[in-house]
């Protein structure tokens, strides 16, 4: 059975979501998975239509969803208006994330798996949400059913109480990353900061690769640092210890300030990974993907 996959992304608030989205891209183009969705969980004028763009130019057709609620409107990056310049399309064209999500779950087979590389309020809200004109089935009736796997690139797992961007940087992100870890039924394998920070992709990308110009627009003409590509991978590949990982098993916790926490637990339902490989193994892994 072929892997279903949808992505929640922070896109524009850094550029490694850029090499992630071409790394998953790539895979649902190839037929080695299927991306059911992307749905975005920051807002500017230029969210959809960008991502829309940039999955266009990859040729991947795969749908887009936007938080058109966020209540976190940021400034938009270069490489946003660059590609929207490219569509007549705008944020109204495109669903709403949490409304997709359900769509998209309450429509598979029961096989989805979510990966999580930006803030946690849409995966959290489809997962609280109640029934509706999609589905008769709660959100957590529906993750219980057909959501398979969650993975989520946040949180600073080499030490106890660390507080990383995605999972605390604002109140919204608190609330929704301290709701949906207590929370969600599925099994969760978290990608903490510590795994992408300084272990640098995208260095080796063509001048005139649409993909280097993002980064470049965003001021990582020589590469950005891996997390999000990270996960992308190790989600992908489906195994840790494949992926060149060494796992954690336990439960995490996140509390109201956005600090995790972790207990090991063979038995927990909860994982976090660690770098069982040198640097150069995973660098060199995505650079492979996304040349």
């Amino acid at each position: 059975m072929m892997r279903t996959f949808i992505l929640g992304t922070d896109w524009g608030e850094d550029s490694d979501d850029c090499v992630a989205v071409r790394v998953l891209a790539r895979a649902h183009k190839k037929g080695e998975i299927k991306m059911l969705g992307m749905g975005i969980n920051t807002l500017t004028e230029y969210s959809a239509p960008s991502l829309y763009r940039f999955l266009e130019k990859e040729g991947a057709d795969i749908p887009v969803g936007v938080d058109k609620s966020c209540p976190h409107k940021i400034e938009y990056v270069t490489y946003q208006k660059r590609l929207a310049a490219e569509t007549d399309k705008t944020n109204d064209d495109f669903e709403d994330a949490v409304r997709m999500y359900r769509r998209l779950i309450a429509e598979s087979d029961g096989n989805v798996e979510i990966l999580e590389v930006g803030f946690l309020q849409v995966i959290c809200a489809a997962l609280m949400s109640q029934p509706d004109d999609i589905s008769e089935k709660s959100g957590m009736e529906l993750f219980k059913e057909k959501v398979k796997k969650i993975w989520i690139m946040g949180g600073t797992w080499n030490t106890q109480g660390g507080k990383e961007y995605n999972l605390c940087k604002y109140q919204f992100s608190r609330d929704a990353s301290h709701t949906f870890v207590s929370s969600c039924p599925c099994p969760i394998t978290f990608l903490g900061w510590e795994v992408g920070s300084r272990l640098i992709t995208g260095d080796k990308l063509a001048q005139d690769d649409f993909l280097h110009i993002a980064l470049a627009d965003h001021g990582s003409g020589n590469g950005r640092e891996s997390w999000d590509p990270m996960l992308a991978t190790l989600a992908l590949i489906g195994d840790n210890e494949k992926a060149g990982y060494k796992t954690v098993k336990g439960f995490a916790t996140v509390n109201e300030e956005g600090a995790n926490f972790f207990t090991e637990d063979e038995n927990g339902p909860h994982e976090y990974v660690v770098k069982a490989m040198p640097d150069s193994f995973y660098s060199d892994m995505i650079n492979n993907l996304i040349a």
